[in-house]
């Protein structure tokens, strides 16, 4: 049985969790990461290996696999429905189904990816999430958030305490000294052809 520290994991894990996968399973959003990945990969080559954070059913993983076909793939989920369509996508054997908190980064891989939950994560534990990231990263890190200069909370879909916005690519650049940034970008929700919901991602590099 999963274990709780945060409102927001309990959020995530149950019936708005549910919904969200719903929300999230088409052909276009899967066509707008490829151009988002394309990108925001442009400047680290091929990866053989990549862990996400919070991958839901995989959608981004999907593209990435698209992108580079032998890629390596595992992912951190906390919701029970998602993790058990993602482990028919990249095996069970590759999916920690429980929250980002409890896993134990033992296995390395080139990439660490989160992309949409960092703002979602309770802000005392962000430090911890930040060294999970750090842990299971041979090489890079891909941070896609939402981005703010300072840290603000928003309401999201109704709900208090739930989105949080800051510069979580900057946290982990100060408490990580051999991090440099390689590369960053903007994906625009009103792009009229691959839109993203406003999501800036920087790609930090191990020195």
């Amino acid at each position: 049985m999963i274990t709780y520290q945060t409102e927001q994991e309990k959020f995530w894990a149950g019936a708005f969790g549910n919904e969200y996968i719903s929300r999230n399973k088409s052909d276009e959003y899967l066509a707008s990461n490829l151009n988002f990945f394309s990108k925001a990969f442009n400047q680290l080559g091929r990866p053989n290996s990549l862990i996400e954070f919070g991958p839901n059913v995989g959608m981004n993983l999907r593209a990435i696999k698209l992108l580079f076909p032998n890629i390596q793939l595992a992912g951190v989920e906390i919701n029970k429905n998602a993790a058990v369509a993602l482990a028919e996508f990249i095996g069970g054997e590759n999916v920690f189904n429980g929250s980002i908190f409890e896993y134990d980064p033992v296995k390395k891989y080139d990439v660490s990816l989160i992309k949409g939950v960092l703002i979602h994560i309770n802000p005392d534990m962000l430090k911890t999430v930040y060294e999970k990231l750090y842990l299971s990263s041979r090489k890079y890190i891909l941070v896609c958030e939402y981005y703010n200069p300072s840290p603000v909370t928003v309401r999201y879909r109704g709900h208090e305490d739930r989105l949080f916005k800051r510069d979580f690519a900057g946290e982990l650049l100060e408490m990580y000294d051999d991090l440099e940034l390689v590369d960053y970008g903007f994906a625009y929700k009103r792009d009229k052809s691959f839109p993203q919901d406003d999501i800036t991602w920087f790609l930090l590099e191990k020195k």
